[in-house]
């Protein structure tokens, strides 16, 4: 692959990611209509769906072209598209179209060069993604896991807790997500933290906050009953303890961020019970952020893990009331300026994408490393900004697309 010419190039296609992505779709659907079941395009904001994903799949592999890990995250990816049904016969079909689109959008910038170049690079990333899924296959693990609904607890209006029972054991870390879908909204899949350590019956909570639009998480929320069976995708994400797990650490956990925070939370209780000590060597620090009180929910469990953990000094953070939600943030951050011995703790954060970027920022100045600012690389999907018109502007006011995710660090509806 020619770094160079697939990075220049497709600085000038993502300029017109609007177009290309429709172009992408008509072109395929046009010469694969046998394709045009696998993509759930017949529900609001789904062409913008499918357009961040695309194209924050390709920004990933694009600023990745040197890096090593690059091949492990194709194979990733492959292995997860085995949900979606895929075949190797569509692999070829999307990278036709794909090209076609890209260099219908690229204009006098696509030559004969270029379209060597990303018909090389397409090649290898189809390869390695087609290698991941047959690992996969041979290791005997299911493009999906049959999960039923075995309790359903539900906190308000908009939110509710599933505890779900596989199948078949689904191997997980603490932290971890997983995707999820209801049979009959095919194709639709969207990623819910677990929100528990593994546990010896292999159950699995997951958090479901509804999402105003959102046509999987209202389906969480309002239409699944006990006994209804899920879907549920590979494991996957970064949000995970780093060792050594015995130096102190915060974790910020908004809305149904609190899911992976539980996990963790729950990790180092088995830790310091293995470890065999009856209290933690260092302090830790537990911050739960949300838009009012009446949406701070499970406070059983965060009781629980707070008297298992003596040294864990737990923190609510609310906006006054009348107040706007986003005064949390506010508090927030006033809270953090408190505390002290910020460059001693490792910080893992989980909640909404423009909260946990705006925290992450905050935090080297008050002395966390960046390095040990952790959070899901999950996509963040933002409102469409238009792209300027001409090219001046386009320099001088250059908008960010809502595919890029504006940090390197790793995080429904």
């Amino acid at each position: 692959m020619d770094p160079e010419i697939l990075r220049s190039s497709f600085a000038v296609v993502e300029r017109r990611a609007e177009f290309a992505v429709k172009y992408f779709y008509s072109h395929l659907f046009r010469h694969h209509p046998d394709i045009r079941e696998l993509f759930p395009l017949d529900f609001p904001d789904d062409m913008q769906r499918q357009r961040d994903r695309l194209f924050g799949a390709l920004t990933q592999v694009v600023g990745r072209l040197e890096d090593p890990t690059l091949a492990g995250y194709l194979g990733e990816l492959g292995r997860d598209h085995r949900k979606y049904l895929a075949e190797p016969a569509h692999y070829t079909a999307v990278g036709t179209s794909l090209i076609a689109a890209f260099a219908a959008v690229a204009g006098s910038a696509w030559n004969a060069e270029v379209d060597k170049a990303w018909g090389e690079a397409y090649a290898t990333i189809a390869d390695a993604m087609l290698q991941g899924a047959w690992e996969a296959e041979n290791g005997d693990e299911p493009p999906w896991w049959d999960a039923e609904i075995v309790t359903r607890r539900r906190y308000g209006e908009d939110v509710v807790v599933l505890t779900l029972r596989p199948a078949r054991p689904l191997t997980h870390l603490p932290g971890q997500y997983v995707s999820v879908n209801v049979p009959y909204l095919p194709g639709i899949w969207r990623p819910y933290s677990v929100g528990n350590a593994p546990r010896p019956d292999h159950t699995l909570d997951l958090h479901v906050s509804r999402v105003e639009g959102g046509v999987l998480s209202t389906a969480l929320v309002r239409q699944t009953r006990e006994g209804d069976v899920l879907r549920l995708g590979a494991p996957g994400g970064g949000l995970t303890l780093r060792p050594p797990e015995d130096r102190p650490v915060t974790f910020v956990a908004a809305g149904t961020g609190w899911a992976p925070v539980k996990a963790l939370l729950e990790q180092l209780v088995q830790l310091e019970r293995l470890a065999g000590l009856d209290d933690a060597p260092y302090d830790s620090r537990l911050f739960v952020v949300a838009r009012d009180l009446a949406h701070v929910y499970d406070r059983a469990s965060i009781e629980e893990l707070r008297a298992r953990l003596p040294r864990l000094a737990v923190t609510f953070i609310t906006p006054a009331p009348g107040r706007p939600k986003t005064q949390a943030t506010e508090r927030l951050l006033t809270a953090f300026g408190n505390r002290a011995n910020w460059a001693q703790h490792d910080v893992y954060l989980a909640g909404p994408p423009q909260l946990v970027e705006e925290i992450g920022d905050a935090l080297p100045a008050l002395g966390t490393a960046p390095e040990r600012i952790f959070h899901d690389l999950l996509p963040t999907v933002r409102e469409f900004d238009p792209r300027p018109s001409g090219p001046a502007e386009w320099f001088l006011d250059r908008t960010r697309p809502s595919w890029h995710n504006p940090s390197s660090r790793e995080p429904g509806d």
